[in-house]
């Protein structure tokens, strides 16, 4: 079927949009709500959380290595997910009790990315203090 043109289009390409919307998969999911309803985060970009233990996770194939990440329980409503702590050496300077905040990795259809196997998240700030600057050296991370 050819996609019609014309100047008077514009509802008939509207309308033919709406019925291949629900034919890929995050689609369905957004038209029903369930993307927010599964979500740890409930729909915001990032949430705080407190660290409950780090953990090393191992790599998928082809790579061998083990990447650093910590158990988080989110405040907002006390889920624990596993984010992952970027930077090297960077988890030396988080510790347990710590408050963190995290983000989404960014992987496709809201997934994990790369080859870290069912880490959805990255950790941005400690301690409300970015994770970068105190990496770098440019600020201390304070103590709570």
């Amino acid at each position: 079927m050819k996609k019609p043109t014309g100047l008077f289009a514009g509802r008939k390409l509207l309308m033919r949009r709406k019925t291949f919307k629900c034919r890929y998969k995050g689609g369905k999911a957004k038209k029903l709500g369930t993307e927010k309803k599964y979500d740890p985060l409930k729909g915001s970009p990032r949430a705080k959380g407190i660290v409950l233990s780090k953990r090393n996770i191992p790599c998928k194939q082809p790579h061998s290595a083990l990447r650093k990440c910590v158990v988080v329980q989110l405040i907002k409503n006390g889920k624990s997910v596993t984010a992952f702590v970027p930077g090297e050496g960077a988890i030396k300077h988080i510790d347990e009790h710590n408050i963190v905040e995290i983000e989404r990795l960014g992987g496709p259809m809201s997934g994990s990315k790369g080859d870290i196997p069912g880490v959805k998240f990255k950790v941005v700030k400690v301690n409300d203090v970015s994770l970068i600057e105190i990496i770098r050296g440019r600020k201390e991370k304070p103590e709570r």
